[in-house]
Parts: structure tokens; C-alpha cells; sequence
């Protein structure tokens, strides 16, 4: 029984990297020179170097290696703050915008500063009362963003399954 536990405890990190199956976990696969399902600061430095740029940061728990879960876990509050960053600046674009100061953009306003925005105008205004909010442009960047990557997830899909039929 211990041997099996010890067994899965040493598989478990590369049955990970292994079940991502994306170019990144090949990579990784190929910089952990000596198989041990982690990168030690130097083979992240060989094999991944644009990664090893950011070690001490992804090495979550001090140990000196980084794993696949701390890197997933790294890029997930990445993704997160990159996000926020973005949501912040298009808030000040808003700002901006908003020439008269009382929290939406009329379609004068749109047109003049965000002209791009402007032509989706009647789309984006939800309530239908001549105006754009912030909360009303959020909920359709929202669903923009929302529907890209269930059109990108089907894309993936539909390659998974070509790659399987062969």
C-alpha cells in the first residue's frame, strides 16, 4: 500500500503537466532535465527562460523549484491583474468621455471621443434610453469577451477532435 501512495505521489506532478497536453507542457517536460514533475531555477534558466525571469515570484512555497500548479496558479493572477488593469483604464476612458460629468455618454459624447464604441452604440444600450453607463459597456465587454472564448474553446475542441479522429 505504501509503495502504491509513494508511487502516485512521484507520478502525480508530470501526470499533470502530461494531461495539459499544451505546447507549454511539453516545454516544461523538456527543461525538467531530471524528471522530477518540477524546474529547479536552473533548468527554468536552460529550458525557460522567459518563465525564470519571474521565478521567485511563481515559487509559491519557498522550496526553490516551481512546479506546473504554482505556474498555472502564477498565470491565473496574471491574467487577473492584467484584467483589472484593463477594466480601470477603459474606466478612465469612460471618465474621459463623459464630457458633461454625469456618469454616461450620450451619443454625441460616444461619437466624439470613442468613435468605435459610437457605431455599436444601439447594441451596447441596453435599457434603450439614450445613453451609455458604465455598468452597461462592463456587461458588454462582458459578454464579448464571454462569447470569444466560447468561440475559441469550440476551435479547441474541434482540433482535439480532428487530432483524436486520426
Amino acid at each position: 500500500m505504501r509503495s502504491g501512495i509513494l508511487v502516485v505521489l512521484v507520478l502525480l506532478p508530470g501526470l499533470a503537466t502530461a494531461a495539459d497536453g499544451s505546447r507549454a507542457a511539453a516545454q516544461f517536460r523538456r527543461a525538467d532535465a531530471d524528471s522530477n514533475g518540477a524546474l529547479s531555477r536552473a533548468e527554468a534558466e536552460r529550458g525557460m527562460p522567459a518563465l525564470a525571469r519571474h521565478f521567485d515570484r511563481i515559487d509559491a512555497d519557498g522550496d526553490g523549484s516551481i512546479t506546473p500548479f504554482e505556474i498555472r496558479a502564477w498565470r491565473k493572477t496574471r491574467r487577473a491583474a492584467r484584467g483589472a488593469e484593463a477594466r480601470t483604464r477603459f474606466d478612465e476612458y469612460f471618465r474621459k468621455a463623459d464630457a458633461d460629468g454625469d456618469g454616461s455618454l450620450s451619443r454625441e459624447e460616444a461619437a466624439q471621443s470613442l468613435p468605435r464604441l459610437a457605431k455599436k452604440f444601439d447594441r451596447i444600450d441596453a435599457n434603450g434610453d439614450g445613453r451609455l453607463s458604465i455598468e452597461e459597456l462592463h456587461d458588454w465587454l462582458a459578454a464579448r469577451r464571454s462569447a470569444r472564448a466560447s468561440r475559441a474553446g469550440s476551435g479547441r475542441a474541434a482540433l482535439r477532435e480532428g487530432a483524436s479522429a486520426k
